[in-house]
């Protein structure tokens, strides 16, 4: 534990109090601006997930052959499939190292979160052995929680409607950015699969924000925002956000 706050915990806390400080005393611009440098230092990381995501629904016609082909064989299959992933230069868990990486993340900046804003004479006495040595860090105790009309150290269920409307926005945010980057397929079996992740991570990601403090929540929902921002301009575009699936009926002529 003590080696978690010296290489993550800690330096999250005190960043978020600096920035507090420096954003005149706003802890949700705080929040917002340390948003924008996890973002900034994971473009890289972001910028490879889009692209593996778009080789591999690029490769869905090849991998829906290989399904045929080598269907009865799972072993055979595994094996061409990662001879096409491998020739194609594309890494299929490429995708997943963005939100591995900020993980941790979002457990500091929730653990920063409730650090920071402690009022009781405990918690304070805990926040003062974990703050850096730094006059910008000194000069912004106490923080003000308010932001926006939410009180960001109280879970979005005690924040009431305000609460449930960051949800609803963490979770839109996260459907427009899943959406976008979501090839229709005409496989039933993967259009039935990506409709229940379409829907899934959304609503977890709301039920989170509910259920966790406000100042996470508002975290998750400018995070997505940006990452919207991203893709439309790597994308050049909506993406698949735009595209109707393959199963609907084409509308009709006039209409």
């Amino acid at each position: 534990m003590d080696a978690w706050y010296l290489i993550i915990g800690n330096p999250v806390l005190n960043v978020l109090i600096a920035l507090s400080h420096i954003l005149g005393g706003s802890f949700g611009l705080a929040i917002i601006a340390l948003t924008i440098i996890v973002r900034l230092a994971t473009w890289p990381l972001n910028r490879r997930q889009l692209n593996s995501t778009k080789a591999l629904q690029e490769m869905q016609p090849k991998i829906q052959e290989l399904q045929k082909k080598y269907g009865k064989n799972q072993q055979k299959l595994q094996q061409e499939m990662m001879k096409l992933y491998k020739e194609a230069g594309v890494n299929p868990l490429g995708c997943l190292w963005p939100m591995l990486i900020q993980f941790p993340i979002w457990i500091a900046l929730y653990q920063a979160i409730m650090a920071a804003l402690a009022v009781t004479p405990e918690n304070l006495l805990g926040l003062a052995g974990r703050l850096y040595s730094w006059a910008v860090v000194n000069q912004a105790i106490p923080l003000s929680s308010g932001f926006l009309g939410l009180n960001l150290g109280l879970t979005g269920s005690q924040n009431g409607i305000l609460g449930l409307l960051l949800a609803v926005v963490v979770g839109g945010t996260m459907w427009v950015q899943q959406k976008m980057t979501q090839a229709p397929t005409v496989d039933p079996r993967q259009e039935s699969t990506s409709r229940i992740m379409l829907l899934m991570m959304p609503l977890m990601f709301g039920l989170l924000s509910f259920t966790f403090a406000a100042g996470l929540g508002l975290y998750w929902a400018v995070s997505n925002i940006i990452g919207i921002v991203m893709q439309y301009f790597l994308t050049g575009g909506w993406g698949y956000l735009t595209l109707r699936s393959p199963s609907q009926p084409a509308p009709a002529k006039g209409r």
